[in-house]
This record gives C-alpha cells, sequence and structure tokens, in this order.
C-alpha cells in the first residue's frame, strides 16, 4: 500500500485525476484545517466556513478528471477565497432586501415592481450574454459563473490559453456596451421611485 503522506502535491493531483479516494483524503487532510482557518479568518463564523470547504472539497472529487493545475495549494485557496466572494455578495444582497423590506412606511407595491423590474434586468443581461457567439458565451460562462482561468478554460474547451483570453476580451468588448445601457436605465428607473 502506498504512503500518500510522502507524495507531492503534483502526484497527489495526477492520482486523484484517476479517481484514487485515497489520494483525495491525503489532499482533504494535508489542506482542510488551513483552508478552514483562512476562510474562518475572513469570515468569522465557523458554520459558514466549513460549508465553504465542504463545498470546495466536493467540488474538487467532482471534477476530479477535468483537473488541469500545476499549484494544488493555490488552486484550493483561489477556490475558497471565490466562494468567500460569493458568500459576502450574497449576504449583501440577502440585507439589502431586509433594509428594505423593513423599511417602516414601506409603499409594497413600489417593492413588487422593484422585484418584477429587476428580474426584467437580468433576464436583460442574461438575453445578451445568450446573444454572444457560442464559443465566446461558453468562454464567459466559465470565466464569469465558474469562477476558471484562462488556463482552465483553455483545458476544458481544447483550446489554447490565448484563444480562450481572446474569447473573453471579444465577449467582454461586446457586453460591456449593452449591458452598461440596461444598468444606466435600471439606475435611472430605481432612482426615480
Amino acid at each position: 500500500m502506498d504512503n500518500y503522506s510522502v507524495y507531492t502535491d503534483q502526484q497527489l493531483t495526477e492520482t486523484l485525476r484517476k479517481g484514487d479516494q485515497r489520494a483525495f483524503a491525503e489532499i482533504y487532510n494535508r489542506y482542510h484545517a488551513l483552508l478552514f482557518i483562512h476562510a474562518d479568518s475572513r469570515l468569522k463564523n465557523h458554520d459558514e466556513s466549513g460549508d465553504i470547504i465542504q463545498d470546495v472539497f466536493a467540488h474538487l472529487w467532482e471534477k476530479r478528471e477535468e483537473l488541469n493545475i500545476d499549484n494544488l495549494v493555490g488552486y484550493l485557496y483561489k477556490s475558497v477565497r471565490n466562494r468567500i466572494f460569493n458568500l459576502i455578495k450574497h449576504k449583501k444582497v440577502i440585507t439589502g432586501y431586509l433594509e428594505w423590506f423593513s423599511l417602516p412606511d414601506i409603499n409594497q407595491q413600489e417593492f413588487a415592481d422593484h422585484l418584477i423590474r429587476e428580474k426584467q434586468f437580468s433576464a436583460m443581461i442574461t438575453a445578451e450574454i445568450e446573444a454572444l457567439p457560442p464559443r465566446e458565451r461558453q468562454v464567459f460562462e466559465l470565466r464569469r459563473f465558474e469562477n476558471l482561468s484562462n488556463k482552465e478554460v483553455a483545458s476544458r474547451l481544447d483550446i489554447s490559453e490565448a484563444t480562450a483570453a481572446d474569447y473573453m476580451k471579444k465577449a467582454v468588448k461586446t457586453l460591456k456596451p449593452r449591458i452598461g445601457l440596461i444598468l444606466f436605465f435600471a439606475f435611472n428607473h430605481f432612482n426615480s421611485l
């Protein structure tokens, strides 16, 4: 039986890619506590930190066959960081809604109108993303929604890293004026309420 504790991160990653559960267990044992401390130092919440670490390792196992990473610890820290950012962003949105909803003189019709308009603007932005050429859309969605690097996108789509970067630039160049216009109208509408 192999002693996985002497494996390098690169060896563990290669073994994990083949579905080896003992390699996964070694990665977990090696980095779980450090990642938890890192998350908890930012969030100050043991439950949320634990959930994030669990998500990171679940994602690592689910995507093990697609892994193409040179720096395992860097990949894990980046995954934790991205999930922390997403959680904080989500909390701010929820807090904003709760604060707005708890205002004493809130007009329920205005609140309902706001939610409807927000859904409409969200649908408009989604439509703009879906209108991109297929490859640009794929790259954009992988970069923005799955937080993958150009290198990871290139590996997943079997294209060069430079091509992935080029597609991303084109997508942003196309979307920026269109989404900017949508947000301009949204901002002006909500300020007029």
